[in-house]
């Protein structure tokens, strides 16, 4: 099991940045591959960038060079820090957690209640 709570949204011009931090509640936090997903209302949610229990990363072409995820498995933490935003990245952010044994994204099973970001133009 595994609780998941984000911190960091708020409201941002475009251009600006904002940093997400996701805290996670299990003593096995270094087995489970990290992901960040957006959902915009009436939209399908959405993986924006995953980090894998062994640190390698991708992302969505929407959001590279841009976002940057990384984790520190010793604070059981998930950061995204969002560069450049665009008031197309206005959604809500959600952290989430798979197993390190399932196959990919679909198999994320554990998230966070999530939180806003909005970018004005």
């Amino acid at each position: 099991q595994v609780e998941l709570s984000e911190t960091g949204g708020g409201l941002v011009q475009a251009g600006g940045s904002l940093r997400l931090s996701c805290a996670a509640l299990t003593q096995t936090f270094s087995g489970f591959h990290m992901g960040w997903f957006r959902q915009v209302p009436g939209k399908e949610r959405e993986l924006v960038a995953e980090i894998t229990a062994g640190s390698s990363t991708k992302y969505a072409d929407s959001v590279k060079g841009r976002f940057t995820i990384s984790r520190d498995n010793a604070k059981y933490m998930v950061y995204l820090q969002m560069n450049s935003l665009e008031p197309e990245d206005t959604a809500i952010y959600y952290c989430a957690a798979r197993s390190a044994f399932t196959k990919g994204q679909f198999d994320y099973n554990f998230w966070g209640q999530g939180t806003q970001v909005t970018v004005s133009s």
